[in-house]
Order: structure tokens, then C-alpha cells, then sequence
């Protein structure tokens, strides 16, 4: 990391170098005329700046329009004095550490040459005010993904993050703004070009009220990404609380923990074998996962029990699946997990509980889940007291066909065991541990979307 900071504080230093070098070589008197205009331009940029916005770390100011401006109205020399003077007053301001203000000072002395020489190579082809307006848009989109670029490198370079993430999550979702301020900066161009004081006056006008409307959009979306963070939070919070059940039922009773989970195992190579998208492949693991969580209400004398239940603990263990789907339908979003856990226990012939559902009736998660969770009870030597072989087992589960269990799925899965040799292994925590991936469901839950830079 060290090198690599290094390495960045090298790389800025020489781009701020060559910039400003850059800027003076190319520098001419006529650049700088009308010297109003530069003036003007200027002082648009300090009042843009002063009024930018921060939402998370991504600063939104005007001053970017104001150096287009500078860029293809002036050249790169006055775009590139402009922006170095905007960042020396930003740092009297903010006061921001030695390498920030490096990698701010060569970013804004970089792009506004680039682009004032972008400009000045294109501007033999843009004599009619379409050509213009088109060059002026290509100058805009070119200079801001090239100053997204060279301030995220930056951020990358010290946190790790990926460009890629940060163009996905930063650059894109404010491009639409964006597009709007490089149409309105193109036509403000167009028009100013050529004009008098009194013209440039009103379009700086115009630009800091824009601004100031992105000022509320943004405020609303920053609002909107509080509100979701804040929920994200809640939700993974209540995982964390299922998660802690799932756990202490591991340590109450392993048997039950990890028939979940190899009934979890089963039931999502069916789902993918059913050629189902990832989103629901997920969601039946998931609810197979979770689908005897509502086990935690029994009382050591059913959940140990090696005799026959009586009606009244019976009426007890018919619960569980209510009680599974109540406690996992408190989370944001798993309503549909829900769904699936509180049917599981339904039958074909409608002769289940705890709604009667019959067929087509029971959701398809809740029917998988049933045929991997009577195949596991029977086979596993953890969750039965006198295990069948696997032939056997097979035969139980065509006995079920039709009235317990659905025919279609109950083959699927035979072939599955036979073909593909499907399996979880009891004996060891490994396959238990790798099955849950709670640490995984809760960061689902609880990361942050990633910063702006």
C-alpha cells in the first residue's frame, strides 16, 4: 500500500508539472481576450465552487461548466489558471491533507489543458453553431469522465476500491444530471460565444440555478440513500437475530440444524437443476435453510423425544411452520421466504397443514423442500433412529408420490442422488458451516453501498 501510494504521489506530482508547463507553452495573448471574459468566467467558477455539494464523498459544483467554458470559449492556458485558482481557494477553505491537495490540484490542471486542446483541435470543424454545440458536448463528456478518472485512481489507490465498482456506483447513476448540465453548457456556449458582458452575465445566471435545482435532487437522493442504509441496517439486524436462533438451535439440538442444512443442499440442487434464475434458486435455499426454525418452541421433551407423541405434542409440532414463517417474515423483504417455510409441511392430496393447500397450490420451494426434507429425515443417521439405505429411501419416496410428495420432483431428485451424486455430509461441520453462510446473508444486508469519490 505504501508503494502504491508512493507511486500516486509521483504520478500527480508530474501530471501537475507537465500541466502547468503545458498551460504556459501553449499560452497566447489572444487566449486571454477578452480579458472580461476570462474575468467573468472566473468569478462564475469561485461562486459555483463556494456553493458546490457533498453528497457522501462526491462533490457536485458548478465551477465544471465554467471551466468548459473557459475551455472552448478561451483555451487551455485560461481554463487551466481558472481551475488551479479554484483549487488553491477550495484548500484555503477546506484545508485538506498534503497528498489530497496534490491529486486535487494535478486533476484540475490536467483536465482543463486536455480539454482546452481538445477544443482548440476541433474548433476548425465547428464553424456552424450545431458544430459548435456538438463540439462543446464532446469536450464536456470527455473532460468529466476524464476527472472522474483521475479522482477515483486516487481513491482506489488508497482504499482498494475497484474503478469499476466506482464508475457503476458513482459516475453512472449521476450521469443523467450531467447530461442535462453538458446540453445546457453546450447551448450557453453557443450563445455566449461572441457576445457582450450583459449575455455572459445572464448565462452565469443560469447556471448557478441549475445548480441550485441539483442541489435539491441530490439532497432527495442523499435522503433516499439514508432511508435505504437505515433499512439495510434493520434487516440485517433481524438476520443477525434468526441467524443467532439458527445457531443456538445448532447447539440445542445439532441433529435439527443440520438436517437444515443439508435440506437446504438438496433443495437448491433441485432449483437449479429446474433451470431456475440464481434470485430463486436463492430464495427456496434460503427458506430450506430456514424452513424448521420454528422448531425453537418445542419443548426438550418433543424435540428429544424417542417415543410416539402424544395428540397434544403432536398439535405442538404442527405449529412449527407458522411460527417459522411469522419470525422470518419480520424481515424486510423475505415475505416470500416465508411463504415457503409455512407451507412446507403441505401435501399433494391436500391432507397437510396448516392450510390444507393441495397440487399446484403449495408454491414450488415448499414442495422441493418436502421431498429433500423426508429424504434427509430417513436417510440421515443424526435425524432418524434407524436410518434406510438409499435404494430404500428411494422407494419411500415413490411410495409418497402423489399424495405426500410431488411425482415430477421426487424423480428429479432420485436422478439427481443417482447422477450427480448429490450429498451432505452430517458427520462433519464443514458442510453444516458452508451451507448456512450467515456472515454472508448479513453483510448482504448490512454493507453500504459503495462511496462516491
Amino acid at each position: 500500500m505504501r508503494r502504491r501510494n508512493l507511486l500516486l504521489v509521483g504520478v500527480y506530482s508530474v501530471l501537475a508539472a507537465g500541466s502547468v508547463a503545458g498551460a504556459v507553452l501553449t499560452s497566447t495573448a489572444e487566449d486571454w481576450r477578452p480579458i472580461w471574459l476570462a474575468g467573468a468566467l472566473f468569478t462564475l467558477a469561485m461562486i459555483s465552487d463556494a456553493l458546490a455539494l457533498r453528497i457522501r464523498t462526491l462533490r457536485i459544483s458548478g465551477s465544471f461548466s465554467a471551466l468548459v467554458l473557459a475551455m472552448v470559449l478561451m483555451g487551455p492556458a485560461p481554463a487551466v489558471a481558472i481551475a488551479v485558482a479554484v483549487i488553491c481557494v477550495d484548500a484555503v477553505r477546506s484545508r485538506p491533507k498534503p497528498r489530497k491537495l496534490l491529486a486535487n490540484f494535478a486533476c484540475y490542471a490536467t483536465f482543463p489543458l486536455v480539454g482546452g486542446l481538445l477544443a482548440r483541435a476541433l474548433e476548425p470543424a465547428a464553424n456552424e453553431p450545431a458544430a459548435f454545440a456538438s463540439m462543446v458536448m464532446i469536450v464536456f463528456f470527455a473532460m468529466i469522465f476524464l476527472n472522474f478518472s483521475l479522482i477515483y485512481v486516487d481513491y482506489a489507490g488508497t482504499t482498494g476500491a475497484s474503478w469499476v465498482t466506482g464508475f457503476r456506483t458513482v459516475f453512472l447513476p449521476v450521469l443523467p444530471a450531467e447530461c442535462a448540465t453538458a446540453l445546457l453548457t453546450a447551448a450557453l456556449a453557443t450563445i455566449g460565444k461572441g457576445t457582450g458582458p450583459g449575455t455572459v452575465a445572464v448565462l452565469a445566471a443560469v447556471i448557478l440555478i441549475v445548480q441550485y435545482l441539483l442541489r435539491f435532487a441530490l439532497e432527495a437522493m442523499e435522503r433516499g440513500d439514508q432511508l435505504e442504509m437505515r433499512n439495510r441496517q434493520l434487516a440485517s439486524l433481524q438476520v443477525g437475530l434468526i441467524s443467532t436462533t439458527l445457531k443456538t438451535l445448532a447447539l440445542r439440538d445439532h441433529m435439527t440444524a443440520r438436517h437444515s442444512a443439508a435440506v437446504a443442499r438438496y433443495s437448491r440442487a433441485m432449483a437449479e437443476a429446474l433451470g431456475l434464475d440464481e434470485q430463486q434458486v436463492d430464495l427456496i435455499h434460503t427458506a430450506a435453510l430456514f424452513h424448521d426454525v420454528g422448531k425453537f418452541i418445542f419443548p426438550d421433551s418433543i424435540l428429544l423425544a424417542e417415543t410416539k407423541l402424544t395428540d397434544a405434542e403432536f398439535a405442538i409440532v404442527k405449529r412449527h411452520p407458522v411460527v417459522g414463517a411469522d419470525l422470518i417474515r419480520e424481515i424486510d423483504g423475505y415475505g416470500p421466504v416465508a411463504d415457503i417455510v409455512r407451507s412446507h409441511h403441505e401435501r399433494i392430496d391436500g391432507r397437510g397443514y396448516p392450510d390444507g393447500l393441495s397440487a399446484q397450490e403449495i408454491p414450488l420451494g415448499s414442495r422441493i423442500i418436502a421431498v429433500a426434507d423426508v429424504y434427509d429425515v430417513i436417510t440421515a443417521r443424526d435425524t432418524y433412529r434407524k436410518p434406510v439405505t438409499i435404494s430404500e429411501a428411494f422407494s419411500e419416496l415413490r411410495r409418497s408420490a402423489d399424495s405426500q410428495l410431488d411425482r415430477d420432483l421426487v424423480e428429479l431428485f432420485i436422478d439427481l442422488v443417482e447422477t450427480r451424486g448429490v450429498r451432505f455430509r452430517h458427520s462433519t461441520a464443514h458442510d453444516f458451516e458452508a451451507e448456512l453462510a450467515l456472515e454472508r446473508r448479513v453483510h448482504d444486508y448490512a454493507a453500504p453501498l459503495p462511496a462516491a469519490a
